[in-house]
Order: structure tokens, then sequence, then C-alpha cells
């Protein structure tokens, strides 16, 4: 399978859902598991695709298992929650100028003069924290990330990845042009050292992928 910055992602059905956005993979097994769909005409946030949903991929075309119907319980690429601070993080929190803490009284200032009953209500506030729906230890890959060699060139960027159909395992990554090179290039995963959320580390110098041959896309 190949995925492909952009590519548009269609239900069986043939719904339009998005556009492919990120691969998410393992850094040491180089096994993907997911990948996240830009959101589209069906979702109003990114969300987040297992392999075992993807029925078939192309340059153009990444085709869904599922129907528009069975995606609901799709979960979101990034989940925010927001955690109240406790008093110690209260009393050591930066505010701007001018900022305090909203303070409320009920009942209403009218109602009554008897304001040994006033209570007040404090409402504090909060830290977001915000969590990928991803597995323990996998990366979501940016196609666009920088491609740098071992002598630390930027080589290219990230443009597709390609996978073994039959473990799910990255095989190739497919960077584009770069200052360096003027053509595509098809680089084995075993020239990998690492991979972070937008870069991709070589094993290889600068000087060895100026030998491989340039890649030309074949119809699928």
């Amino acid at each position: 399978m190949q995925f492909k910055q952009g590519t548009k992602v269609y239900t069986s059905d043939g719904k339009d859902v998005g556009s492919v956005d990120r691969v998410v993979l393992h850094p040491k097994t180089k096994e993907v598991t997911h990948i996240v769909i830009r959101k589209g005409f069906l979702f109003s946030e990114d969300k987040i695709i297992p392999l075992a949903l993807i029925d078939s991929t192309a340059d153009d075309r990444v085709t869904l298992r599922g129907m528009a119907s069975d995606l609901d319980t799709l979960l979101p690429f990034e989940e925010t929650h927001y955690i109240p601070l406790d008093k110690g993080e209260i009393s050591n929190a930066d505010y701007p100028v001018g900022w305090v803490t909203p303070a409320y009284r009920y009942p209403p200032m009218n109602y009554g003069m008897d304001y040994a009953n006033y209570e007040s209500v404090y409402y504090y506030p909060y830290r977001s924290e915000t969590e990928k729906n991803i597995p323990e230890d996998s990366i979501a890959l940016k196609e666009g990330a920088q491609v740098i060699s071992a002598d630390g060139q930027h080589v290219g960027n990230v443009k597709r990845v390609f996978t073994n159909e039959q473990d799910d395992r990255a095989t190739h990554f497919l960077i584009s042009e770069g200052l360096i090179f003027k053509e595509q290039k098809l680089i084995p995963v075993n020239w990998v050292s690492e991979i972070q959320e937008d870069e991709l580390h070589l094993n290889v110098g600068a000087s060895l992928l100026k030998k491989l041959p340039e890649f030309h896309d074949t119809p699928v």
C-alpha cells in the first residue's frame, strides 16, 4: 500500500471523507498502524483510521471498507482535556495584567438585606492537555517532514510512504525534490535511523543518495 500526502479518502459508497494528512507508525519496527485523515465534508475534525479499515490505496485515492454511516465511532486524532488548577497551581500561575479570578455572589445583591447568608462562588482557571489517540510509542509522521542525511543536509521532504501489505511495515519513503536533488528519490526503510513527527533522519550521506535513480510515478 502507499499513502501520499493530500490523497483523497473515500468510503466504500463513494463519499469523500477528507485527505491523508499523516501516517502513524512505530519508529523502531516501522509498522504502520493508522493514518490520519484531515477533516473534510463528513468530518469536522481530523480523524484517525486503523489500517484494518482501509480496503485499497492508489496514487490518487484511498478507499475505506466501511460506508459513511459506519464511521461515526472513529476517534479524533487529538483530544483536548481541561483540568481545573489546584490551589497551589493557581497561586503560582502567571496571569496577564488585569486578569482576575471571577467571583459571583448569590442570591442577587438586591435580594433582601441578610448579607450573612450570601456566599461567594469562585470559578478557577483551567489548564489544557492535548492527547493524541495513537498507539503508545508510535509517531504520527507528517508527510512533508524534512529528511536529513547523516551528514546533516536537508535532502528533501517526505512525500509518500510505501508499506508491505503482508505485515503493514513501511518499506520505502518517497522524498520530494529538495535543495540538493531536483528529482524524487525512493529511500529504503533500512536507511532510516530515526523518525520524528516532522523529521526523518538517515544513516547515509547525501553523496550516496545522489546515486539513487529518479523515481517516476507509474499508473496503479
